[in-house]
């Protein structure tokens, strides 16, 4: 579930910076870009240690 919202929270800011490169219509400012790519970011880690916690208890039991 993490891993999917930080895919689709990064597709969002991708859709941001294309349109602002290309249409010169971006509907997220410099502030909204920032915290748009640090949620994404914090999601994809959360999704990780999730995986990397059920992989080391599968191991260990």
């Amino acid at each position: 579930m993490f891993l999917a919202t930080s895919a689709l929270v990064f597709a969002i800011y991708f859709a941001n910076v294309a349109l602002g490169a290309f249409a010169n219509s971006a509907f997220l400012g410099d502030v909204g870009e920032m915290l748009v790519l640090f949620a994404a970011s914090i999601l994809f880690v959360v999704a990780i240690l999730k995986k990397e916690a059920a992989r080391d208890a599968k191991s260990d039991g």
